[in-house]
């Protein structure tokens, strides 16, 4: 058995350690993500698929969440990827809040640290309204839907961002579970930031490519 096992090696180390490379890379490095679902409509669609940069905040230890370097801090407007216990599952949203922000909501008009965020209306239609939200620096659309809203999110708080956690949302506001349901993220199920679309699958139309969704820049 251990002459079989030594034989294999010299055969195949190339491609072995080829192979290993390339799970520890999608491990810490970068990788990419399925979009399931319309929580981030509209500025996700379902059948997208997403890159995740691994390094944006943290270097970590490949097949652990254990980070040996921070490199940056999330900030608000990012869209990060979160490994959540507490939903047991992945989950893609946007930080809203940050460590130390008070977090406010009343019919979907949103307050961050006593300041209205500012918005302004794009297109109306009986789906429901998509907004440009402009909080603080950063500026992305939002979704506001008519029909078969959860209308009990639509309010929150006042409630205050504890140390190591973020407030997110779905940019799909009245279809998304994210902070309203399942509290603050910890900082250390962060995965990583995402800031392009790399290829789109509209699995509605039998999986047709969305062509003009290919390595597409999201704001």
């Amino acid at each position: 058995m251990k002459s079989y096992l030594v034989s294999f090696w010299r055969e195949n180390r190339k491609f072995l350690l080829i192979l290993a490379s390339i799970v520890c890379f999608k491990s810490a490095v970068a990788d990419l993500n399925s979009i399931s679902g319309r929580s981030m409509q509209p500025t996700l669609l379902d059948g997208d698929k997403v890159w995740v940069n691994k390094l944006a905040y943290d270097v970590k230890l490949p097949f652990t969440g254990i980070s040996v370097l921070a490199l940056a801090e999330p900030t608000r407007g990012d869209i990060v990827i979160i490994d959540s216990e507490v939903a047991g599952k992945r989950l893609v949203k946007r930080i809203i809040g940050r460590p130390g922000d008070t977090v406010y909501m009343r019919n979907n008009l949103l307050v961050v640290n006593d300041e209205v965020v500012d918005y302004e209306v794009v297109t109306e239609s009986r789906e429901g309204t998509i907004i440009i939200e402009h909080l603080f620096d950063e500026t992305y659309q939002a979704l506001l839907s008519t029909q078969g809203a959860n209308r009990s999110t639509r309010s929150y708080g006042p409630a205050q961002v504890p140390d190591d956690h973020f407030f997110v949302l779905g940019d799909n506001r009245d279809n998304s579970a994210d902070s309203r349901l399942y509290n603050f993220i910890p900082r250390d199920q962060i995965v990583g930031r995402s800031s392009s679309v790399v290829f789109s699958m509209d699995s509605d139309h039998a999986f047709r490519p969305r062509s003009g969704r290919f390595l597409t820049t999201l704001d």
